[in-house]
């Protein structure tokens, strides 16, 4: 089996909104303090888990101080021996707290269907392991999206991500169906996130300042419950009119 050791960190994340042209502008100026990681441009999707009655989302959209949510994620479309990471999101007054674990795809759907978390993933294992046996969340969303990131080249902590053509379905959530779905935003739109764990370096404040970017609070699987009681057609059952990776 592969796992690895449990991930964990706390940090701040401030999202933006910006088009094409703003992104462009960014990316020239930020050149002097940020270099994209060793990944380069990829596509992520997750898998986020809910009760059968969206309980977990529809205390989420509320804006609690704190919430919580399950999902499973994968870079590129995995096959039953990929790895994928199980990731138990909490955000507490603004701070966002993951704890992550490895195994292969196969090993996802026994464990939280009720299976014993593998002693080499320790706390975080037990944590995910008790929040299923309390919330009991089965899958619920596919949410998409092609990414490509940044880390600081003086604090490699600071990480700058930008986001597009988010998608989302409800018809088979399932990692292995692929990363197609329903567009969530125009396609000139871009979400940036700022991830820090300290203060936001002057020289980003400046920079956000000048080109006019301003925080928002946005949560794409917010977002994506959203459009789904919005749509006509909230549980598509053939791919044709979507958006394919």
């Amino acid at each position: 089996m592969t796992a690895t050791a449990p991930y964990h960190f706390e940090r701040c994340e401030k999202k933006y909104f910006l088009t094409s042209g703003q992104q462009e502008a960014l990316l020239k100026r930020m050149q002097p303090h940020m270099q994209t990681d060793r990944y380069g441009r990829y596509s992520i999707g997750n898998i986020y888990y809910d009760t059968p009655n969206w309980q977990l989302i529809r205390a989420s959209i509320e804006k609690p101080a704190y919430k919580e949510k399950l999902r499973v994620r994968c870079y590129g479309v995995p096959t039953p021996d990929s790895p994928v990471f199980i990731e138990l999101k909490k955000k507490c007054d603004g701070v966002v707290f993951k704890r992550r674990i490895t195994t292969e795809l196969c090993r996802v759907a026994p464990f939280l269907q009720g299976g014993t978390a593998q002693p080499d993933w320790g706390q975080t294992g037990r944590e995910i392991e008790w929040f299923q046996q309390f919330y009991h969340t089965v899958p619920k969303m596919f949410i998409g999206y092609d990414r490509t990131a940044y880390t600081g080249r003086e604090d490699p902590s600071l990480r700058i991500t930008f986001d597009t053509a988010i998608r989302w379905r409800k018809t088979e959530p399932e990692l292995s169906r692929g990363g197609w779905g329903r567009l969530l935003l125009p396609p000139d739109q871009v979400l940036m996130e700022i991830k820090l764990t300290r203060a936001c370096p002057l020289w980003l404040c400046r920079l956000l300042s000048e080109l006019a970017l301003y925080p928002t609070s946005f949560s794409k699987y917010g977002a994506c419950y959203r459009q789904m009681l919005l749509t006509a057609d909230p549980d598509p059952l053939t791919k044709e009119a979507h958006f394919c990776a």
